[in-house]
């Protein structure tokens, strides 16, 4: 079921501040708390971003540490402090490491973000891919995927009845109630991951697909991948494709980090829109900043001057 209108690009961010690894942490970003957070989260919902994202880790292993450091938010939480600061944009998860959860725990969680934001949460799911946070955890990696298949499925059912009757490989669920419940009469589930099967468990089970990692020019035949799997397995399915792209909007007398897009709006709105001449329908865009001032005033720019001009065929 899509959620962005016919035509448009829509766009997001993954929110600066909660994930404070080094690998995806702007330096300005590091140390910071709440205020930067609910500062960064306003600016892009007036600026007109689709989603603001949260990713998902519990527990860091020491050895991963170093790079990933061991602050990331929790997804829930965050997403439910933000609700009450932001007005239009969707909240959204991206990606939750589904097998880490019972499938009841991650409804009744999705269920209040959405009571409590009036019909803005959006779910994205994974299946994780940090082997010692599985053991710490006590959750089996090895079966991660088959685990996190049958936790979308039950999540669904969750979802769209209060007394869920479900029964699958390994979970059962029968007599049992979840209150309160979603606003929305669908919530959608974005599938992440860029692996084979991340794609063959979007076509069969996702509302939408949010690549981790893949290059620009694997996007076509990614794509071509997942909607022949779809048609397939779901024939007539809408499934919302994304993509992941990095920019500075303007000039930049800095060196913004290698890969970044640093062009005029006109020339941003030109390179993203092949995006949508693929099909892909949302973009998570890093937007590369200094200061929160500067991402601040990136995401107004962006918002203004390149998000209006974005279309998808």
């Amino acid at each position: 079921m899509g959620i962005v209108p016919a035509g448009r690009l829509a766009w997001g961010v993954q929110l600066p501040v909660v994930a404070q690894s080094k690998m995806v942490a702007s330096p300005w970003e590091r140390g910071l708390g709440a205020g930067p957070l609910v500062e960064s989260a306003k600016a892009a919902d007036g600026a007109g971003a689709f989603y603001v994202a949260v990713c998902d880790h519990t527990a860091i292993p020491r050895a991963a540490a170093e790079t990933m450091s061991t602050t990331w938010y929790h997804p829930f939480v965050t997403l439910s402090y933000l609700a009450a600061v932001t007005e239009t944009t969707r909240l959204m998860t991206n990606v939750l490491v589904g097998p880490f959860r019972h499938p009841l725990e991650t409804a009744k969680a999705v269920s209040t973000l959405d009571e409590l934001s009036a019909g803005r949460a959006l779910v994205g799911v994974g299946a994780g891919h940090v082997e010692g946070e599985f053991e710490a955890l006590g959750v089996d990696f090895a079966e991660r995927g088959s685990t996190l298949d049958e936790s979308i499925d039950l999540l669904r059912v969750a979802l769209a009845d209060e007394y869920p009757a479900f029964d699958g490989p390994t979970l059962h669920v029968h007599g049992v109630g979840l209150a309160p419940r979603p606003v929305q009469d669908h919530v959608p589930i974005w599938v992440g991951g860029s692996s084979r099967p991340a794609l063959r468990r979007a076509a069969e089970r996702g509302d939408g697909w949010i690549p981790q990692g893949t290059p620009r020019d694997k996007m076509p035949e990614q794509i071509e991948y997942l909607e022949r799997h779809r048609d397939d397995v779901r024939p007539g399915a809408e499934i919302e494709i994304g993509a992941m792209v990095g920019c500075h909007v303007g000039e930049a007398e800095w060196d913004v980090p290698r890969g970044a897009l640093v062009a005029s709006p006109d020339e941003i709105v030109e390179s993203y829109n092949e995006y949508g001449s693929w099909g892909v329908s949302h973009l998570q865009v890093k937007l590369h900043a200094r200061s929160l001032d500067e991402y601040c005033d990136q995401l107004a720019a962006f918002g203004s001057q390149v998000a209006p001009h974005l279309i998808r065929v």
